[in-house]
């Protein structure tokens, strides 16, 4: 016999609430206990990372084998090869229509030997050594050239501008002494107005037009972001080198650097006696071809699975001169040994990623930005669907991180900030999105100018002397405690992002 419960008698009205009480404290309790399941499975996958394995990795790139991994070269592509296949042992699947590749062209100069480079000065003459005085060319002609010196100051030709570094002096089968970058540095709209100046290209080709017969270029460092142009043998030189050159014409270098920087353009011609000789030997590789790695988790969310969130970094390094080495390792061996930890991690990870995370190892970076413009024209998934890209380079040198762009996409940035503040404990640094109106330097500039929200991750407070574009950039100046850091914060920063379902 059924018996009719009045809900508005009191001992009723009390039941139901003890009832719905003990409802909600059960599914307060078991989404508590599902969280904590979640943050064991993380914790597990976090503490497996390791900088032992790290350290393997960026040993493994560096070596000899690869020499240098410059963007173009068979040993680039063998890197690529060898960081595909720790992809395919993982399970991350290859992201461009079955292939771990995607291939784009990427011309390169072989620096076949180390040439030499020889100041005269009337019956003076110096040998200059290298690495500590010079570096050859990376994308100068073969042979050889002596001749007369004149200063170029920025080597810059801009009518519309009202500037013309050549406009009082004859280059005409002369070794130019040319300057990097332009006389206007502010960011802002004018700067834009430069921008095409400041390649390294243009530079080349307008001291060609001007009929320059070589160059040495205040700027010693090893950078195949230049051109090859037929019969123009250049090298890199120490500002110690340009100094002497310049005391013993009567000239004070810092004092030209001012009038450049106020327009003045102090070009002039060095006395007859003042000569340099440049010997080159190169081989040109103009239909070589290089590629970005890529790989891929898919979501595990049906519908969050087409959005991605993008890991990248450049593969690419400098190269070999002759027989030397230019091993790369912190720039960017450390970032793409990083990317590689926390790939493993997340493949391997009990928690899945709802969102599909993209592995993106980018090539021809030192050549010109290259591989990432070829994704950016050629995406892999749409740009509106990619919530985040993440760019290191240089992440194996320090003790505090730096996070370009987290202070504008706070959203995203605050998983980060919660899982090193939580687990990783590091001095971590960020700075807001600002226009560059220059000429983009990095990987992520290029996402960026797309539309795609973008993170660079740097590490700060350098423990060991940062080698750039020399072939002293080997393993043991990396800090394998920040590179064990860096992945684990890049592991659950980007779990924590893919599984934001409010983004």
């Amino acid at each position: 016999m059924s018996k009719n419960y009045n809900f508005n008698d009191p001992e009723n009205l009390m039941m139901r609430v003890t009832i719905l009480y003990v409802l909600l404290m059960a599914a307060i309790t078991l989404n508590a206990l599902a969280q904590q399941s979640n943050k064991d499975l993380q914790l597990k996958t976090f503490h497996s990372i390791s900088s032992n394995q790290l350290m393997e990795y960026a040993a493994e790139l560096s070596s000899n084998k690869y020499e240098g991994r410059l963007s173009g070269t068979p040993e680039y592509l063998e890197a690529a090869k060898w960081c595909a296949s720790k992809f395919e042992e993982w399970g991350i699947q290859p992201a461009n229509n079955g292939s771990y590749f995607q291939y784009f062209p990427n011309e390169y100069s072989e620096v076949k030997a180390l040439g030499s480079v020889v100041y005269f000065n009337g019956d003076e003459k110096t040998y200059l050594d290298f690495p500590e005085d010079y570096f050859p060319g990376s994308n100068s002609a073969s042979g050889t050239v002596q001749a007369e010196l004149v200063y170029v100051g920025h080597g810059i030709t801009a009518p519309e501008l009202d500037y013309d570094d050549y406009k009082n002096v004859d280059v005409k089968g002369k070794i130019i002494i040319l300057e990097s970058g332009t006389p206007y540095t502010k960011n802002d709209e004018t700067l834009a107005k430069w921008t095409p100046y400041a390649y390294h290209r243009y530079k080349f080709r307008n001291a060609v037009k001007h009929g320059a017969a070589g160059m040495i270029y205040v700027s010693k460092l090893a950078n195949p972001n230049t051109v090859n142009l037929e019969g123009f043998i250049y090298a890199h030189v120490d500002i110690k080198v340009a100094e002497k050159i310049f005391t013993d014409a009567g000239k004070d270098l810092i004092e030209v650097r001012k009038q450049l920087k106020d327009m003045e353009t102090p070009s002039f011609e060095l006395p007859t006696e003042q000569q340099v000789f440049i010997r080159a030997e190169t081989k040109y590789f103009p239909e070589a071809q290089a590629c970005n790695v890529v790989g891929m988790i898919e979501g595990s969310d049906p519908e969050l699975k087409d959005e991605v969130i993008i890991i990248g970094g450049h593969l690419d390094g400098q190269g070999k001169m002759g027989d030397v080495i230019f091993p790369s390792a912190l720039d960017n061996a450390s970032g793409i040994s990083d990317i590689l930890g926390a790939a493993k991690a997340l493949a391997s990870s009990e928690e899945k990623p709802k969102r599909s995370v993209l592995f993106i190892l980018l090539g021809g970076e030192e050549c010109g930005l290259y591989g990432s413009k070829y994704y950016c024209e050629n995406p892999l998934f749409p740009v509106e669907k990619t919530k985040l890209m993440i760019n290191l380079d240089m992440v194996g040198n320090g003790t505090g991180f730096f996070v370009s762009g987290g202070k504008t996409h706070t959203k995203l940035f605050s998983h980060f900030e919660t899982a090193n503040n939580t687990f990783i404990h590091r001095e971590m640094q960020a700075s807001a999105v600002q226009k560059n109106y220059g000429r983009p330097r990095s990987d992520a500039s290029v996402f960026e100018d797309i539309g795609i929200n973008t993170f660079s991750l740097w590490t700060r407070n350098s423990v060991y002397p940062v080698y750039y574009h020399h072939p002293m950039d080997k393993t043991n100046v990396l800090t394998p405690e920040i590179m064990e850091d860096a992945a684990k914060l890049l592991y659950l920063g980007v779990l924590g992002v893919a599984n934001d379902t409010k983004l």
